[in-house]
C-alpha cells in the first residue's frame, strides 16, 4: 500500500478565517499494482469536526475491497463561530478534481465514487445537486469535473426542515440564516435529473439524525428520475460506520483529520479564537480539559457488537455491487 497526504489548495487560494492554521487536505491509500476505481471518503462530526471513525477505517474497508481510496479533511468549525457557508463543498470539488486531474499518477480508473457520514453526506450531497455551483478559478482545473460518478451517504442529513440536525445547520449557515440560504442546503429541494446516482443507507432508529432524512432525499430522487438504492437496517444507532470488530475495538486508524480542531481548541484556550462566545468558549474547555470524564465503557464486548449489527456491516459489500453497475 502507498499512503500519502497532499494538500488540495495552492498558497493563497484558501482563505476561511476560522482554520487556525489548517489547510484541508487527502490522505491517500493506493494499490501499488493496476488500475483501480477512486473511492474519496467524507467523514461526518455534525460540521463541528471530522470524527476518525468516519475516515481512515472507512477507506482502508473499500481498498481492502480492491478500490484506490481517499480521506478528505475538509473545513468544519468547532466553535460554531464562523459560518462555513459553500466551503466543505467547494473542498470536496477540488478534492474531486485535484484527484481526477492526477489519475494517472494514482492509478485510477474514470470512476469516482465519493462517499459520507452524517454531515460529511451533507457535503457529498451539496456538492451532488450544486456541482455546478462549485466553479474553480485555478486554470489547472478549468476543464475537470467535480461532478462525481456516485455518491454513497451513510445516515445522511439532507433537510433544513423538520427532520434536520440543527447544529449541524448552526455551524453550516449559522442560526438565523435567510429562507434562500436554508433551503439551498436543503438538499431534497434540489435534486435535479444531472444529479449523480446516489447509495443511501441509515438505521430506522438513528437518534441523532432522523431516518426521515433518508427518506426525503430518496423520494426526490426518484421525481427526478435519479437512479438509487436506499437500505434502512431495522436497528442501530447514529454513527455506525462500518460496524466491523475492529470499529467496535475503536481501531480507527490515525486521528489526523482532528488537525483543525485541535488547532482550533488550542487558540480558543489562549484566548485566540475568532468571535467564540464566552459560552463556547467554556462549554469547548470543559469538552477538551486534559481531565475531561471518558465514555462509560459500553455493557457488551465489541464481538458482541459486531454480531448484533452483522446487518449493517454489509453495507459496503451492497455498496461495491452498486458500484459495479455504475457507468463512469
Amino acid at each position: 500500500m502507498k499512503t500519502f497526504i497532499e494538500k488540495i489548495w495552492e498558497p493563497g487560494e484558501y482563505n476561511y478565517a476560522a482554520a487556525y492554521g489548517f489547510e484541508p487536505n487527502i490522505h491517500g491509500f493506493i494499490h501499488e499494482d493496476g488500475v483501480r476505481d477512486c473511492m474519496l471518503v467524507v467523514p461526518g462530526g455534525g460540521y463541528c469536526m471530522c470524527v476518525p471513525p468516519e475516515a481512515e477505517i472507512v477507506a482502508k474497508s473499500f481498498y481492502d475491497r480492491g478500490m484506490n481510496a481517499f480521506v478528505l479533511s475538509y473545513t468544519t468549525d468547532i466553535t460554531m463561530s464562523v459560518p462555513l457557508k459553500k466551503q466543505p463543498m467547494l473542498d470536496a470539488a477540488r478534492a474531486v478534481r485535484f484527484i481526477r486531474s492526477r489519475a494517472s499518477e494514482y492509478s485510477l480508473t474514470d470512476k469516482l465514487i465519493i462517499c459520507g457520514f452524517s454531515a460529511g453526506a451533507h457535503v457529498c450531497g451539496t456538492l451532488a445537486v450544486h456541482f455546478d455551483d462549485a466553479a474553480d478559478s485555478n486554470s489547472k482545473y478549468k476543464d475537470v469535473s467535480c461532478r462525481p460518478d456516485g455518491v454513497i451517504l451513510s445516515y445522511p442529513v439532507i433537510t433544513t426542515g423538520e427532520f434536520t440536525h440543527i447544529y449541524s445547520v448552526w455551524a453550516l449557515i449559522g442560526q438565523n440564516a435567510p429562507a434562500a440560504e436554508m433551503d439551498y442546503f436543503s438538499l431534497e429541494k434540489n435534486v435535479t435529473d444531472k444529479t449523480p446516482p446516489c447509495f443511501i443507507w441509515q438505521t430506522a432508529t438513528d437518534n441523532l439524525v432522523p431516518v426521515e432524512n433518508s427518506y426525503l432525499f430518496a423520494r426526490a430522487l426518484k421525481e427526478k428520475g435519479v437512479p438509487f438504492a436506499h437500505y434502512v437496517f431495522p436497528e442501530g444507532w447514529h454513527g455506525l460506520s462500518v460496524a466491523t470488530l475492529d470499529f467496535f475495538k475503536g481501531s480507527f486508524g490515525e486521528p489526523y483529520t482532528m488537525e483543525q480542531v485541535d488547532r482550533a481548541v488550542k487558540a480558543v484556550k489562549e484566548g485566540k479564537g475568532i468571535n467564540v462566545s464566552d459560552q463556547r468558549r467554556k462549554e469547548l474547555e470543559t469538552q477538551f480539559a486534559d481531565d475531561a470524564p471518558k465514555p462509560p465503557t459500553p455493557p457488551e464486548t465489541p464481538a458482541q457488537m459486531a454480531a448484533k449489527f452483522r446487518d449493517v456491516a454489509m453495507w459496503p459489500d451492497l455498496a461495491m455491487e452498486w458500484i459495479s453497475s455504475l457507468r463512469a
